[in-house]
């Protein structure tokens, strides 16, 4: 069986997409079309979504391509009601934003999707985006970035585990609404941040909210394994996905290590080719990716490939949504079906369940305040 997600961002990844005519470009900053979105996901019984985020827009002075977003855990804070299975990995920039705030967002989302909350861990590098806060001096060597990032999400897990599973007791005969014994100061004192706690938001409905990575480099590579649960990377083929799985998999064995793919499905690979064509004559789409054309299962005879070499699950960025979205949910997910390879109905009621992950014990449990 394998594990599948969807990348959604904008109206999807090629930059002309918003231009198609099933497009919905004047609804991208209302919560109806993400809404509309992610339910379609979850109609194909996907493991969860990833929502894309940043810092910056594209400022090379073209006004042919999607400009300005919206924040993604907010995205996914205001759909996830909406549904009742599908798991929500938004992006967020751990670069310039402070920990503990996005550790009370994680959580909160978590609250709010029952248990299918998460987050994906993103640096920034670019001085436009540091211009932004004007905190620092930019660039960055990689290798600090990296470091700082690792710590950020250490500091996100320990504030997740700052309150006990019961340090709620709500007991109205004697006035005590929670026991100050387990709530726990995570005393994180280290060279990017120094903080107390404990968090304002009791510990999440999954303890720990898993925490995703997309790498192309072995700084991130090492980032992924002291930090994540599960890993994107971007093989262009079967033996450079045993290769890559290999690499981080030798960092941490039990990581959940996921190949992202670029799709534009079509019923025929010429319709996909004659798709993808028209949209490149009419922007320049480049993509760090495999880059995928052709029929529903000719994307399963490759991603079952992949499998074979020892990934996980497969993250699909669409080029085109709905077109592609759909593809994968009325087209792929049924070929994946027929072959026994993919769920026919949602066995577990949390993300981490979803992904075969045990509800980790708190780290601060027993100890004392």
């Amino acid at each position: 069986m394998v594990h599948l997600a969807v990348a959604l961002e904008g109206a999807g990844w090629h930059p002309a997409a918003w231009r198609e005519p099933d497009a919905r470009p004047d609804e991208l900053f209302r919560p109806r079309y993400w809404a509309d979105l992610v339910i379609e996901a979850e109609h194909g019984l996907l493991d969860f979504v990833t929502i894309e985020d940043s810092l910056g827009a594209p400022r090379d002075g073209r006004t042919d391509r999607v400009d300005g977003r919206l924040d993604a855990v907010l995205i996914a804070a205001r759909v996830a009601p909406l549904t009742r299975h599908i798991g929500f990995l938004p992006t967020a920039i751990a670069t310039h934003t402070e920990p503990f705030h996005l550790s009370k967002a994680i959580a909160t989302l978590d609250y709010v999707s029952t248990g299918r909350g998460g987050v994906r861990v993103r640096i920034a590098s670019s001085p436009d985006d540091a211009a932004h806060f004007g905190r620092r001096e930019f660039p960055v060597p990689l290798p600090d970035l990296a470091e700082e990032a690792g710590d950020w999400v250490e500091v996100v897990r320990r504030l997740w585990d700052s309150w006990e599973d019961d340090a709620e007791i709500r007991d109205t005969a004697t006035g005590r609404f929670i026991d100050r014994d387990k709530l726990h100061y995570i005393d994180f004192t280290g060279r990017f941040f120094s903080v107390k706690g404990p968090s304002i938001t009791p510990r999440p409905p999954q303890g720990q909210p898993p925490v995703a990575v997309l790498s192309h480099v072995t700084e991130i590579h090492r980032l992924a394994a002291r930090s994540a649960d599960l890993v994107f990377l971007t093989p262009q083929d079967a033996d450079d996905a045993r290769a890559l799985g290999q690499e981080v998999r030798g960092l941490r064995e039990d990581l959940l290590v996921f190949g992202d793919v670029v799709v534009f499905v079509d019923e025929t690979e010429q319709a996909a080719r004659d798709r993808k064509a028209r949209l490149d004559d009419r922007a320049e789409f480049t993509s760090d990716a495999l880059v995928f054309t052709g029929t529903p299962a000719q994307l399963a005879d490759q991603l079952l490939a992949w499998r074979d070499a020892g990934l996980s699950g497969f993250r699909l960025r669409p080029g085109a949504l709905p077109h592609d979205l759909t593809a994968i949910t009325r087209g792929l997910v049924p070929e994946l079906q027929q072959r026994g390879a993919f769920r026919r109905e949602y066995e577990a009621g949390t993300l981490r369940g979803l992904l075969g992950l045990e509800r980790p014990a708190n780290r601060y449990a027993g100890a004392t305040r």
